[in-house]
């Protein structure tokens, strides 16, 4: 009787096992993107973000994909469906002021974000500008045709503006600078041509112009600049009040802070019971400044909000929480900070892997998802920031936006302005209204 042959292996190809042995040789990168998948996924706001959804997944996608023996060339990261993959009915567009001399490269870049935003998004625009400088941009940038096609279709409106406010000048100069861009477009809104303004200019400009021309609601002493930032839970960004706006807060403003994000988290974010944080140096009721100890205080006792607690800076990210509060100069170098994590990530990664011909094959095997790693971890992805405590709905971009960032910031001023938000905003004033947990 015949013994049966040993089963054999089947032979992989010496392309294959030359893979292996490299992967199994640079375990340590993998190891380095492991630690540093929340690192990654911080990168992403920016002010702000709603969109916050952009690049929400990120970090966990990260910790998936950079792992040793992937063989699978074609793997991509998973993205959503692009904007312009469904026909927009008109009916659905809704009216957004621009101010479209705002920001380093007005007009041009912003118009060419505007005109991208109508053919993606369900927006009609009024576009806010020097008309002679706007079309002059629009030509040396050949959007000529393409303004004129969107004006004709209804799209786009063309509004003209007077001398406009500079990035290097004072906030206060909105008062005397009257038809200035910012405050026509802010005037639009007040007067319900348009339901939210976006800006990349002077963010103290914006702000102030914010206050004299739309007021602040009814109850609230101070607006805030919330951002939004990614976390370890897909699809669940955390929103961080203030980033920004006041360096010097009072416990008042603090606690406004987490009335403002716990309403913007429900309505927008549809988060049926926001867990709002109080960022500070540790867990305990105890612990931090005389600023933080008094705030624990009035947060711990508000019944429109479920209070959980100090947040610490390393929990920020976690997902554990949905609003964090803090005094706009934390906010600020908080959010300053996590907008450099990304291009340092992907620095230390291009150090880390290995030159020569293993190198190169290894990295051609992750080129494609670290190009779009690095395109979800972009500011740019995330246009803008939300100025809550105003009485309209209000995104201030970066002063250094091009089209991707306007495109993004008026995707987050859409997604206010079509859920309701300014009604429950209101209430807040109105110290007879029934308590909402």
């Amino acid at each position: 009787m015949d013994t049966p042959s040993p089963r054999t292996k089947p032979r992989r190809s010496k392309a294959v096992r030359r893979l292996v042995i490299w992967y199994r040789r640079n375990s340590a990168v993998t190891s380095l993107v492991g630690t540093a998948t929340t690192s990654a996924s911080a990168a992403g706001s920016v002010a702000g973000s709603v969109a916050g959804t952009v690049v929400s997944s990120a970090g966990s996608v990260a910790g998936t994909v950079l792992q040793p023996l992937v063989f699978d060339p074609l793997r991509r990261l998973q993205g959503g469906q692009a904007d312009g993959d469904s026909t927009i009915n008109d009916a659905d567009r809704l009216w957004v002021a621009v101010d479209g001399m705002g920001g380093d490269h007005a007009p041009g870049p912003i118009l060419e974000g505007c005109l991208e935003a109508i053919a993606r998004l369900p927006l009609r625009i009024r576009f806010v500008g020097e008309t002679d400088r706007v079309r002059a941009a629009a030509q040396e940038m050949e959007l000529t045709e393409a303004l004129d096609q969107a004006i004709e279709a209804g799209y786009l409106d063309l509004v003209a503006s007077g001398p406009s406010v500079e990035m290097n000048e004072e906030a206060t100069v909105v008062r005397r600078k009257r038809d200035a861009s910012i405050n026509v477009a802010m005037d639009l809104v007040k007067k319900g041509e348009a339901l939210a303004v976006y800006s990349a200019g002077n963010s103290g400009a914006v702000m102030a112009s914010a206050i004299f021309r739309l007021g602040r609601l009814a109850g609230i002493e101070r607006p805030a600049i919330g951002a939004l930032f990614p976390t370890k839970d897909p699809g669940q960004p955390v929103l961080v009040l203030d980033v920004g706006a006041n360096m010097d807060c009072k416990p008042s403003y603090l606690h406004q802070f987490a009335l403002l994000g716990n309403i913007y988290s429900r309505d927008v974010l549809q988060v049926a019971q926001p867990r709002v944080g109080l960022l500070n140096i540790g867990e305990e009721e105890c612990k931090g400044n005389d600023l933080a100890l008094k705030t624990y205080g009035l947060l711990k006792e508000e019944s429109r909000l479920h209070f959980a607690g100090n947040c610490e800076g390393r929990d920020v990210l976690s997902g554990e929480f949905d609003v964090v509060v803090c005094d706009g100069f934390t906010g600020n170098v908080l959010l300053k900070f996590l907008e450099s994590v990304g291009s340092v990530l992907l620095g230390v990664l291009k150090v880390e892997l290995p030159r020569g011909r293993r190198g190169k094959v290894g990295s051609a095997f992750l080129m494609s998802n670290l190009k779009r790693i690095k395109k979800r971890l972009d500011h740019a992805e995330h246009g803008g920031a939300l100025l809550l405590g105003v009485n309209g709905i209000c995104v201030i971009g970066h002063g250094s936006s091009r089209a991707l960032s306007v495109l993004s910031a008026l995707r987050l001023a859409h997604s206010a302005a079509s859920h309701g938000v300014m009604e429950d905003l209101a209430e807040l004033g109105n110290t007879n209204s029934p308590a909402r947990v």
